[in-house]
């Protein structure tokens, strides 16, 4: 039987082991489940998928990550692709434009048109005809990272915040590259997620009386996800300046 070597943080590699946890076991269920949900997703026919009534692996998209969606599979189509990439993921949340995702990217100032430039260097001179049918193996996985934030966070849905957490985390597709060149650190992102979503719900209980204008629950929103995140990047700058002093 092939072995497959799982490397832990040592903090928890000690805890599982003062545990007496059945790593083996554990893991064989977890890559049982994720490689389901992955071929699942991988499998998905794009041309026959109903966005409005999604079932399966789909099933606990919100309507603006299947937009995304959408978005993304035009874009694949445009560029000539066989299957839609983690690129043409990433364009259709900054397409969809009003999602928690793009208000996020804002808080972490990460500009806009820096990340349409950086992916409009990957995509291909001169686009021919495509008929993308399926998710390629990189967005594949982002997705199933999406979920499985999700699922971490305790959310019976999967929304465009999770989807880009899940973008960042992959390793190996275009967009991954393209959000952590430009500062989107995979615990940066999950911290402003997690602020992101709880301003957001402390926002609409203040507000359950006299809802305030989209836009400023989005300067809310953003407001409240720079101010969680400012003490940790702090801490990040005085580490790297110590970094640079040695």
């Amino acid at each position: 039987m092939p072995k497959i070597n799982v490397y832990l943080p040592d903090e928890l590699a000690e805890a599982v082991k003062s545990a007496g946890v059945p790593v083996s076991a554990v893991c064989q269920r977890a890559l049982e489940q994720a490689v389901r949900r992955v071929t699942m997703i991988r499998e998905t026919v794009l041309t026959d998928l109903d966005l409005e009534q999604p079932t399966g692996a789909l099933a606990h998209l919100t309507a603006r990550t299947r937009t995304v969606l959408q978005l993304a599979t035009r874009r694949a189509r445009e560029d000539g692709a066989s299957a839609v990439g983690t690129e043409h993921l990433l364009t259709g949340i900054l397409d969809e434009g009003g999602n928690l995702a793009v208000r996020l990217l804002d808080a972490l100032e990460i500009p806009q048109n820096r990340l349409r430039l950086a992916l409009d260097r990957h995509r291909p001179a001169e686009a021919g005809p495509g008929a993308p049918e399926t998710f390629g193996p990189h967005a594949a996985a982002a997705l199933e990272l999406a979920v499985t934030e999700a699922t971490a966070l305790g959310h019976n849905y999967v929304g465009c915040e999770h989807l880009l957490v899940g973008l960042v985390a992959e390793p190996d597709g275009t967009a991954g590259a393209i959000l952590r060149e430009l500062g989107a650190d995979l615990r940066v992102t999950r911290r402003a997620v997690t602020s992101a979503l709880a301003g957001y719900v402390h926002i609409r209980a203040q507000a359950a009386q006299s809802a305030p204008p989209a836009e400023a629950v989005a300067e809310m929103v953003t407001a409240v996800v720079r101010r969680e995140l400012h003490p940790f990047a702090e801490r990040l700058e005085r580490l790297e300046s110590r970094l640079g002093d040695t």
